[in-house]
């Protein structure tokens, strides 16, 4: 059984029989070496669709990952909100000021008209059909829609927003109620324009939230986007999660993006076959200051454990050498 990129990834969301497993980037495998390769590099890549799109072929032509995903920051949809963005320089990532919130109560918040048309989302659609139009059916195109969790972040401030989960819960629930709006009609106009699955970073991390806060807030969030986006849906939470799996197996979504902080085998024990897992190979310690040997057999221990899509776990330091990068797909195949 031959499958193209494509296929092999859709298939192993679907939790099908694949003849490997894929090597996805649902986040960012974007580096300073790549930006050269590529002919595109940050802050352009951010807001210039042609830029965007080829930095992100460059992941597949040049690393041979089985997707490629043009999104590579966090901040698209908060900047068109109004928060302030750094967009920052070739070798730094964009943020959001978040000690200068927009919002303090749920009644502020207002989706612009522009959500779609705005030049911080528009250039990702476009992108997304530069990228379908050069790859059509045989790479996956992956796209990338922010949770309400992390634009509640961004909008209202982390500190004032994470109080606020204690002193008024309710505001919390109307500020995600609302919120999941703008995560639906990007994540469906990214659909439209030709992604095959989209990532969904909600950062609820274990460092900062627990799993009963997950539950709490965010699990019925995510099994309402899993049912309203009619794509394959991956979940981005960084840090420990072993405590919120069982919880993100019950929403529907297609698969998981872990940290390697936890257990490959362990998370796919509590997955439990409900969900496919995509990771978890480390990034500060493993891809950014070790060598190719090192980074195989991390990601060989973890397709050893049963992970279906093989990632880094997250986006990648952009210092992380391409040698290394190239190791997660050459894994995968070695593999099969």
């Amino acid at each position: 059984m031959a499958l193209n990129s494509r296929q092999r990834v859709l298939a192993a969301l679907r939790r099908e029989a694949v003849d490997r497993a894929p090597a996805i980037n649902p986040t960012s495998v974007a580096t300073l070496e790549l930006m050269d390769r590529a002919g595109a590099a940050f802050p352009e890549a951010h807001r210039d669709p042609a830029a965007m799109a080829r930095l992100a072929a460059a992941g597949h032509t040049e690393l041979g990952f089985d997707s490629v995903m043009p999104v590579f920051s966090i901040v698209q949809e908060s900047a068109v909100l109004g928060c302030r963005v750094e967009w920052g320089a070739r070798n730094g990532w964009p943020a959001v000021k978040m000690r200068e919130p927009i919002w303090r109560d749920p009644d502020e918040i207002r989706i612009p008209a522009n959500l779609l048309t705005a030049p911080e989302t528009a250039c990702v659609l476009e992108a997304i059909r530069i990228l379908k139009r050069q790859f059509g059916d045989e790479v996956a195109v992956l796209g990338k829609t922010m949770g309400p969790w992390t634009l509640a972040y961004h909008c209202f401030g982390l500190e004032p927003f994470l109080l606020m989960t204690v002193d008024d819960p309710g505001k919390v629930h109307q500020c995600l109620d609302r919120l999941k709006e703008v995560t639906v009609a990007f994540g469906r106009a990214q659909i439209d324009a030709g992604a095959d699955a989209l990532t969904l970073p909600d950062h609820a991390t274990g460092d900062l939230v627990s799993g009963a806060y997950y539950t709490r807030f965010l699990r019925d969030l995510h099994r309402e986007m899993a049912g309203r986006l009619p794509a394959p849906l991956i979940l981005h939470i960084c840090g420990r999660t072993l405590d919120r799996i069982e919880a993100i197996a019950q929403t529907g979504v297609a698969a998981f993006h872990f940290d390697s902080k936890n257990p490959p085998r362990e998370a796919m024990r509590l997955a439990g076959g409900r969900m496919a897992l995509a990771g978890s190979v480390n990034n500060p310690v493993t891809l950014l200051t070790k060598g190719p040997e090192e980074v195989r057999r991390e990601a060989l221990e973890n397709l050893t454990a049963g992970v279906g899509l093989l990632a880094p776990e997250c986006a990648v330091p952009l210092e992380t050498r391409l040698e290394n990068l190239r190791q997660i797909p050459l894994a995968a195949r070695q593999k099969a």
